[in-house]
């Protein structure tokens, strides 16, 4: 393993022990002593939790949080199904950020009384620590597990599907549930902080941002190092400078806003004079690879 892939390796452990804990202290510090519930697999954790303390009255340590448990046992047979169609690196990472995330939710302490006794300032704090913490797990190429692994799943063998589909589908069922065992004032701030979360998740995970790349260069070869090492497509014009009149080649590339910085050190290694404009967030119907 080079150093450059043994950091690489480092960063990505680091995002998902320090993404795990934000989860984990948002929801359990600021979420769950108001009665709240998360969305997809992780509510329904929290719903089966509720029913075996509160409706069999199970006894469970003081600041304790079996959800972190349900949620592990829970994603056992999706870690299989990720092995099997995302293969054997996501699965194994994702095992591993589960696991990770689980004893964060299990041990980090819920205090007695809510910390903030306001719910919508409690819901827009703990959906943007929650949300961070998410969005830097898949900010490291790993999953939390649930639902992510479902739709990730259903996108790769169908590729119009979206994993936004699959968690509207368990959100939906999540708070019909909890309508049903609850009042709706649970279930409003529920969503209001599940939709909180979600944004701050799109603003930390930055895969989720197309960038279109325009690359003025007036050397050869990185239309191939671009396709080799970043395995996205390249479009070639062949330009001429208005004031010398030299020839230039003009390249064209669709990329997440992660892949960046690997395209600028792609280029600059080849022409350090190499002239790019970036533009972020562009819509892209076709042929364009989204990747995790």
């Amino acid at each position: 393993m080079t150093d450059a892939k043994k950091r690489e390796a480092v960063i990505q452990v680091v995002y998902a022990v320090g993404g795990s804990f934000l989860f984990a202290f948002g929801v359990n510090v600021l979420i769950t002593p108001l009665g709240l519930y998360n969305g997809g697999f992780m509510g329904i954790a929290q719903l089966i939790r509720t029913f075996i303390v509160q409706v069999i009255h199970v006894p469970v340590p003081a600041g304790v949080d079996l959800s972190g448990i349900i949620y592990f046992i829970m994603n056992i047979p999706l870690f299989y199904m990720g092995y099997r169609v995302l293969g054997k690196g996501f699965a194994v990472k994702t095992l591993v950020t589960v696991g990770i995330q689980s004893v964060f939710l299990t041990i980090v302490p819920i205090p007695a009384a809510p910390l903030v006794d306001d719910y919508l300032t409690s819901c827009i704090i703990g959906g943007i620590v929650a949300g961070t913490g998410t969005g830097l797990i898949l900010r490291g190429r790993s999953s939390g597990g649930g639902q992510d692994i479902i739709g990730l799943c259903c996108t790769k063998k169908y590729p119009g599907f979206s994993v936004g589909r699959v968690n509207i589908m368990m959100n939906v069922l999540v708070y019909a549930i909890c309508l049903f065992m609850f009042n709706i004032e649970i279930v409003i701030y529920s969503l209001i902080y599940t939709t909180i979360l979600s944004i701050a998740i799109d603003r930390v995970h930055v895969q989720n941002i197309n960038m279109s790349v325009m690359i003025f260069t007036k050397k050869t070869g990185i239309s191939r190092a671009i396709m080799e090492q970043l395995g996205r497509g390249v479009t070639n014009w062949d330009g001429e400078g208005a004031y010398t009149n030299k020839t230039s080649y003009i390249l064209f590339v669709m990329i997440s806003k992660y892949e960046m910085g690997q395209i600028k050190q792609i280029v600059h290694s080849i022409d350090p004079h190499a002239f790019m404009i970036f533009t972020e967030g562009c819509a892209v119907d076709g042929n364009f690879e989204k990747r995790l």
